[in-house]
């Protein structure tokens, strides 16, 4: 389980990765400013969890990129717990069955406890509960159910898939087909409101990699706009003092890509994805070093019956609510005992 400690994290590195940000004023809060949350007191803020998902965000793209081209997240590799090696859900490397995965903690496949999302287009009416013939609850409905606040942001249409599953969980939704403004309005969403969990999407590489390919030039530029994007987001955050002593970041991706697809769940290019965490308390080093229950999967794409998982895109859910101080979301199957630790014992 997490060992919080608050540590603040200096302002001007992430500016001078993100350069784009230093344009960005935040009213400063003092440290000690009253708040109220499910972990929280009059003298410490609430924890609160701002999870990024890059979509078609390649692992080996950004280690070949390296500082120089994504220095945000190499920034929060080097602060954070991550890893480079971690994997979607094993039936399917697709968004919306990824992003559904993310936020339940659940496999795919609904005749084993799945969340049964297994399109990949916007359909209007439909439901993960409908999906998986039953009902399903995630960390937005358990934010709800402890009194906290979640919001959305999102740049494709399907994700509202999210906001229909669980439309008394979600305070705010916004989708908007500029990343570019989907973290403008993230950005003043976090500074302005006291939420528990804010979830952003940013589209912009699955989008290059559909349209140029997965590894071409337009997609790698795209990898290095989503860095400076999650920069701006960070920078809010450091720049905020109530937010730097309050908010971890957890990142992860739905799936990678190869050619113009992703859809091959076979392929490792297209089932390993990042995670990481950074921000106060959270230890700096690889994942699978930090937890031994957990098993680096090298080069295969392992089934859940192992004892010793790989780290997955799923783990999101559970991590979300331990880093908030919730038991893990009834139902799921992905770090439920929420043992994924981010912090040294």
């Amino acid at each position: 389980m997490l060992v919080r400690r608050l540590l603040a994290l200096p302002v001007a590195l992430v500016l001078a990765l993100a350069p784009a940000a230093a344009c960005s004023r935040a009213e400063p809060v003092p440290l000690d400013a009253p708040t109220t949350g499910a972990a929280g007191s009059a003298t410490e803020p609430a924890p609160r969890v701002l999870a990024v998902s890059v979509d078609g965000l390649r692992p080996d793209v950004v280690e070949r990129l390296g500082a120089e081209g994504t220095p945000v997240l190499h920034r929060l590799l080097a602060e954070g717990a991550g890893t480079l090696n971690a994997r979607t859900a094993r039936e399917r490397t697709e968004t919306l069955p990824g992003h559904t995965t993310e936020v339940t903690g659940r496999r795919v496949d609904a005749g084993r406890g799945g969340h049964g999302v297994t399109w990949n287009e916007h359909r209007g009416g439909t439901t993960v509960q409908r999906a998986a013939g039953g009902p399903v609850r995630s960390v937005l409905s358990e934010v709800r159910r402890s009194g906290g606040g979640s919001a959305l942001f999102v740049g494709k249409q399907k994700l509202s898939l999210l906001r229909r599953s669980w439309p008394r969980a979600v305070d705010r939704f916004v989708l908007a087909s500029d990343p570019r403004r989907v973290v403008a309005r993230a950005r003043r969403d976090l500074a302005r409101h006291e939420r528990a969990f804010t979830f952003v999407h940013l589209a912009s590489p699955d989008t290059a990699g559909h349209d140029h390919g997965f590894g071409s030039a337009a997609y790698r530029d795209a990898v290095r706009e989503a860095d400076r994007l999650v920069g701006r987001l960070v920078a809010r955050v450091e720049s905020t003092p109530r937010l730097a002593s309050s908010v971890r970041v957890v990142l992860t991706s739905d799936h990678g890509g190869t050619g113009t697809r992703h859809d091959d769940a076979r392929l490792l290019v297209n089932h390993t994805v990042p995670f990481v965490v950074w921000g106060p308390g959270v230890s700096a080093g690889d994942l699978y070093d930090l937890n031994p229950d957990y098993r680096d999967p090298g080069d295969a794409r392992p089934g859940y019956r192992r004892a010793r998982q790989p780290v997955r895109n799923g783990d999101l859910a559970n991590l979300s609510l331990d880093l908030l101080g919730l038991p893990a979301v009834p139902g799921s199957q992905m770090n439920h005992e929420q043992d994924l630790d981010v912090t040294a014992p």
